[in-house]
């Protein structure tokens, strides 16, 4: 698996024990707990009317996340997304698949049947929380996945038949064709209103956010 930068993988080890605390802290109650449909807007290889949206709909600055949910750098982030869209309320998350480790496509076809059951959240704070149990790189144990989705409430039975209906496929699909159409190979990887996060790092992540906030003439909740 291509790394985007060199020192990604020190990063990532640091960033997972924050996220760890951030777990165990239940630091998910930052997000609103459900996923709404995305607005009307003309589509690009960015944001599609598919996509899952975070937060406010019409929100004037716009987080796209490109993630894998076996990623353990998506894992790590996750909290530290959610932290950042508390203290600017003025953002929406809208969240693309990018399926690079093996099994992640059947991953992103159970996400999808979730979100046909309103579970997308809870199961992928569960398949985040889980990572480590079922998300072994090169080797995904993706019953013991699908196991976990149901725990997070999820109806097994039906999202198996749902995972593979064209719908979901054509989501999938289009997903990856935009992920190599702006030749994304790391995951995750964000833009803010369309400007790329060159220079990763959760504290970067912040800045560029704080930045477009500015920008639209928002001042962030103290």
């Amino acid at each position: 698996m291509k790394e985007r930068y060199m020192n990604r993988r020190t990063l990532v080890l640091g960033t997972v024990l924050v996220a760890a605390a951030a777990f165990a802290g239940g630091a998910f109650l930052f997000l609103p707990p459900e996923t709404v449909p995305a607005a009307a807007q003309e589509e690009s290889t960015l944001v599609r009317n598919h996509s899952p949206v975070i937060g406010p709909a019409n929100a004037p600055v716009t987080i796209v996340e490109f993630l894998d949910p076996a990623c353990e750098a998506c894992r790590a982030f996750h909290p530290i997304v959610k932290q950042i869209m508390e203290k600017f309320p003025q953002t929406r998350l809208v969240i693309r698949y990018a399926p690079l480790h093996n099994g992640s496509d059947e991953a992103v076809r159970l996400l999808e049947a979730a979100r046909m059951q309103d579970k997308f959240l809870p199961v992928l704070e569960k398949l985040f929380f889980e990572q480590p149990a079922w998300a072994v790189h090169g080797a995904p144990d993706l019953e013991k996945m699908w196991a976990f989705a149901g725990e997070a409430g999820l109806d097994v039975v039906k999202a198996r038949t749902d995972a593979q209906s064209p719908g979901v496929v054509k989501v999938l699909n289009q997903d990856v064709a935009d992920m190599k159409a702006i030749n994304i190979e790391g995951t995750p990887t964000f833009f803010v209103n369309g400007q790329p996060l060159t220079d990763f790092g959760p504290q970067q992540l912040h800045d560029l956010v704080a930045a477009e906030v500015a920008r639209v003439g928002s001042s962030p909740s103290s």
